[in-house]
């Protein structure tokens, strides 16, 4: 799972969404069995992307310059910015090192964390004016969130956040509930609980594929703010190399030219300079942390867990748990993740973590306690469109197709302008047995609000069609035909729109056209099997019978090729052995 996140900003990253057809409800699917490509379009090469550069989120955000320093090495960055400093003392009044400090906005999504210093003390410089709440956490102890009013006349703030117990439930979010089930193993896919035809299976598991994949929210903010920092990254890195020009043993110049590079997606360049800067000075573990995240985006992910347990063993942290989770995941030890991403959330529930958890379980098919998670995250991030769409996605696992559906019309509501939760939907409801409830109404507004969009075409078409199979109602059918066909010429890639024209035509008995219809669907994909068998049929009814034999000894040899590899995928991905949890003994009578 690629994270794209540290400390709650965004990092810069491309997201590139494309959406391959996965509706074997409907047809056979050139489903993407490899794992390693993000959603195709079912109608061709649609493809939405999304440019971000962190450095400019951040300078949105909070208005700092685009490096992140530590208190080790902090100074100001802009003169004529606001610098709130202090301490993180415990009750006694002693200052607290390595304590971790988290400064946020009200109202703006991310957090900027930075460890104390040897002697307590914190500073974020060159902040902008603004309101800002600070707390301080470590070894179990939290401060008592303090609020401060910074403008650009003050120059400076200065504040002591206090380490203590809290009894305050609204202090600090508590971990919701704990789990009544343990992960005790793993198995291989013979294992699989499927549900349904292999077609509904097929459709879970693609759809799973691309639930792990789901941004939150802030990575949708638009590239506005992105486009203006790249002379603010231009300029910060020109200063920075002269600095490492005539120094370059100081700690302070390749930790920040580093995090520069890292926040770029520059990462092979960022990783000699944190790596300069561990040898330096290796106490620096927001140093250390950077060089590790550095190492698992270049895809060295032995080293990168060797750093994150040394993280560890200093201290706990549910960042470091959720980076060892990911790399064990990396390194085929799933057991280790899951347990690793659980502890992740049990010291900090937030949102992402939740996520995380959820998503192991899921992708280790262990879909009943995927609900469960994706359940409590839903509960406590209600305003989490990729939660409740990951929700649906377990619920379709289990064959709970209402209930999924509600929750995907929860998500698409969240955000009506994303096309993320209707296209779940719109696969699930051509897979799903029966039209699910709110499902037509949604995909009628994606087509209304999108109408430039073949897929918001393709997949109100098929709801309205599916709808009417029982009935057949001409003017239904012609409403399905004038959608398919704005489908296809919007996108003229679109297999799965041809495929549906060809069986619409073949329904009247129009087996000319339909011919056209699905030899068009296999220029657009020559994989789609199903448009080869169709194909094969409208041959026999017009007497080409060599032609007929042809075409469906393509589909044969393309379901048999597409059928090895689904199953050795299936192989590659152990599914978790699950036991309930065992209540606690009581004690002895007396």
């Amino acid at each position: 799972m690629n994270r794209t996140f540290r400390d709650g900003i965004p990092v810069v990253g491309t997201n590139v969404n494309t959406y391959r057809d996965s509706n074997p409800g409907v047809g056979k699917s050139d489903c993407d069995v490899s794992g390693s490509k993000r959603l195709r379009s079912l109608c061709g090469p649609w493809v939405t992307i999304r440019l971000r550069i962190a450095l400019g989120v951040v300078a949105a955000l909070i208005g700092w310059p685009a490096v992140v320093v530590t208190a080790q090495s902090a100074s100001p960055l802009r003169s004529d910015g606001v610098s709130i400093h202090g301490a993180v003392i415990d009750s006694a009044g002693r200052r607290i090192a390595n304590a971790l400090v988290r400064l946020e906005r009200p109202g703006v999504p991310g957090a900027v964390e930075i460890e104390t210093d040897a002697n307590g003390s914190f500073e974020f410089p060159a902040l902008k004016g603004a309101d800002y709440i600070l707390t301080a956490l470590k070894s179990g102890l939290r401060s008592h969130s303090a609020s401060v009013s910074a403008t650009s006349s003050d120059g400076t703030k200065q504040l002591d956040l206090v380490l203590e117990h809290s009894s305050d439930p609204s202090n600090a979010m508590e971990f919701a509930d704990a789990p009544n089930f343990t992960v005790a193993g793993v198995t291989d896919w013979t294992a699989v609980g499927g549900h349904g035809s292999d077609s509904s299976l097929r459709t879970s598991e693609a759809l799973t594929r691309e639930a792990l994949t789901l941004k939150p929210e802030a990575e949708h903010d638009s590239a506005r703010p992105a486009a203006l920092s790249v002379i603010e990254s231009d300029n910060a890195e020109g200063r920075l190399r002269a600095d490492l020009a005539r120094d370059p043993r100081s700690f302070t110049t390749n930790h920040q030219l580093g995090e520069l590079y890292f926040r770029g997606a520059r990462y092979k360049e960022s990783i000699p300079l944190l790596r300069a800067a561990y040898e330096i000075d290796p106490s620096n573990h927001a140093n250390e942390y950077d060089l590790a995240r550095a190492l698992k985006e270049a895809g060295d992910f032995r080293r990168s867990r060797e750093h994150i347990r040394k993280l560890l063993a200093h201290r706990e942290s549910a960042d470091y748990h959720r980076l060892a989770g990911e790399l064990d995941e990396k390194l085929a030890d799933p057991l280790a993740a899951v347990h690793e991403l659980e502890q992740a959330v049990r010291l900090d529930p937030s949102e992402e973590n939740y996520f995380a958890w959820g998503s192991e379980l899921l992708l280790h098919r262990a879909v009943w306690q995927a609900q469960e998670v994706f359940r409590k995250g839903a509960d406590a991030y209600p305003k989490s469109a990729r939660m409740l769409t990951a929700l649906g996605t377990a619920l379709f696992a289990s064959a709970r197709y209402d209930e999924a559906a509600v929750r995907l019309c929860q998500a698409s509501d969240l955000n009506p302008a994303d096309p993320e939760p209707y296209i779940f939907m719109g696969k699930i409801e051509i897979a799903a047995p029966d039209s699910l409830a709110c499902v037509e109404q949604k995909l009628a507004r994606f087509a209304q609000e999108q109408p430039d969009n073949s897929l918001a075409n393709y997949f109100y078409a098929m709801a309205v069609w599916k709808r009417q199979q029982q009935s057949a109602d001409p003017q239904a059918l012609q409403q399905v035909e004038t959608l398919l066909t704005k489908a296809v010429t919007i996108d003229t890639r679109c297999a799965d729109g041809y495929l549906q024209l060809g069986i619409l035509r073949s329904s009247q008995r129009r087996y000319d056209d339909a011919i056209g219809l699905y030899a068009k669907a296999i220029e657009a994909n020559s994989q789609l099997g199903e448009a080869h068998y169709r194909l094969g049929v409208a041959y026999d009814r017009t007497g080409e019978t060599t032609k007929a034999k042809e075409e469906f000894a393509l589909h044969d040899e393309i379901e048999k090729r597409q059928a090895a590899a689904i199953e050795k995928q299936r192989r590659e991905v152990k599914q978790f052995r699950v036991l309930p949890q065992e209540p606690p003994t009581p004690p002895p009578a007396q």
